[in-house]
């Protein structure tokens, strides 16, 4: 508040600073960012964002200070921040429940692309996805498939009698893609093995990916899958 109340009447608090106090980050930053109408508020410990103007659509309070609204907020980062600060701000803001896409796509508009706004689009096209609704390690798969240029398998389809993630049917290959609360039960535990036998019989080649390894590993991840992919075509064509 005292960096906003520096920077004069019509200052609100923006970009990593404003992600903070959305909750979008867990840490503020040491140096405030502030959005000013007018150029020349340069100020030890605030970094100074230059914004003609602010629609009332792009501004408000929060804990009683003027900041940035959430999707502005994210239109800034997209023009400033890393990709990976922006995917993060992006999915928290999903899970708190705070991601509006109409309003975002309404300041998108506003903006005629100007800066950040094609960043956004691409990174917000995960969240337009059908799959929108699944879990973040589903999520987290399906923009592994996109990046790695693989064929976009079926997702949550019944075969041999199960539930799976991620089938390729023309390869008769399924993936699991497992977060820990998959096997916190007991028969969770028990019911895996089952559950691999009854694809193996049914011709189905299968593996399981942790959330955690294509989070931190998406690319080894799908370059080995991609490799699996391909052995298993050579595979079905040699039977035939």
């Amino acid at each position: 508040m005292a960096a906003v109340l520096a920077c004069g009447g019509k200052a609100v608090l923006s970009h990593e600073s404003a992600g903070w106090l959305w909750g979008l980050f867990s840490r503020c930053p040491v140096e405030v960012a502030i959005t000013v109408p007018r150029r020349g508020h340069q100020r030890r410990g605030i970094k100074a964002h230059h914004a003609a103007s602010l629609t009332p659509e792009e501004w408000g309070w929060l804990e009683r200070i003027p900041v940035t609204s959430l999707s502005r907020t994210l239109l800034d980062l997209a023009a400033t921040a890393p990709a990976k600060r922006l995917e993060q701000a992006i999915e928290r803001a999903e899970r708190r429940g705070r991601l509006d896409l109409i309003e975002v796509d309404a300041l998108i508009r506003r903006r005629h692309g100007g800066r950040g706004t094609k960043r956004l689009l691409a990174a917000l096209d995960l969240y337009r996805d059908p799959a929108f609704n699944r879990a973040r390690s589903e999520l987290l798969f399906l923009d592994l498939i996109k990046k790695t240029g693989l064929p976009r398998p079926a997702m949550n389809l019944f075969v041999a009698g199960h539930e799976i993630d991620a089938y390729w049917e023309a390869e008769r290959f399924a993936v699991e893609v497992d977060g820990w609360d998959t096997h916190r039960t007991r028969k969770a535990f028990e019911d895996d093995p089952l559950r691999q036998e009854d694809l193996k019989l049914a011709g189905i080649d299968s593996i399981r990916l942790t959330a955690r390894r294509i989070e931190r590993e998406p690319r080894l991840v799908g370059k080995r899958l991609e490799t699996l992919l391909s052995r298993r075509r050579s595979e079905l064509e040699d039977r035939r």
